[in-house]
């Protein structure tokens, strides 16, 4: 004789003296399962349904353009020299301020869109002064560039994802990282 003593199991005593209890407590189970993958049925294709439309007033270019704006930008008070260093230098050369008008309008346009990408490289993007990342984009010409820059390619949005920025601005902007490549 064994030295352990007998072991009851109560489920093995359900199957063998009550069957029932058994097909019942599998049908309620079968039965539960069957109504989760319906309702889970029900939730994604409500979900799909309720995406929006072309003609929904919620993906009209302004409200679409007004998601993606940027959350804040910093406005820099141009008519308060930062030192007086600065005021007597700009007094003193008019002409070289015009000309760094363009190269501040595609600094502000880079910083307020194309920074984020192109300061650390990231989706590929060719990085600010890396010469050898935008000899090839340069050869496709400015105009190709331009095209990018306002439409959109690959992981870049169009815009840089500002779409507040005006063609001009973004143009500036190209002809900005163009200039830091060369």
């Amino acid at each position: 004789m064994s030295d352990f003593p007998h072991h009851h199991d109560p489920i093995e005593d359900n199957i063998d003296t009550h069957p029932v209890k058994l097909a019942v407590g599998v049908a309620i189970g079968a039965v539960a399962l069957i109504i989760g993958i319906i309702l889970m049925v029900q939730l994604a294709v409500s979900s799909y349904g309720s995406r929006p439309t072309k003609g929904d007033p919620n993906m009209s270019d302004k409200a679409v353009a007004k998601r993606l704006a940027p959350v804040a930008q910093v406005a820099v008070d141009a008519s308060a020299p930062a030192a007086p260093a600065v005021a007597a230098s700009a007094s003193a050369a008019p002409a070289a301020a015009k000309a760094a008008e363009p190269v501040s309008a595609g600094k502000a346009a880079f910083d307020s869109a194309c920074t984020a990408c192109h300061t650390a490289g990231l989706a590929g993007a060719p990085k600010l002064g890396d010469k050898a990342a935008w000899a090839p984009r340069l050869a496709q010409g400015k105009p190709a560039l331009y095209n990018s820059a306002l439409k959109g390619k690959g992981a870049m949005p169009a815009r840089g994802g500002n779409a507040a920025l005006s063609d001009e601005a973004v143009k500036a902007a190209v002809d900005y990282m163009l200039a830091a490549a060369k």
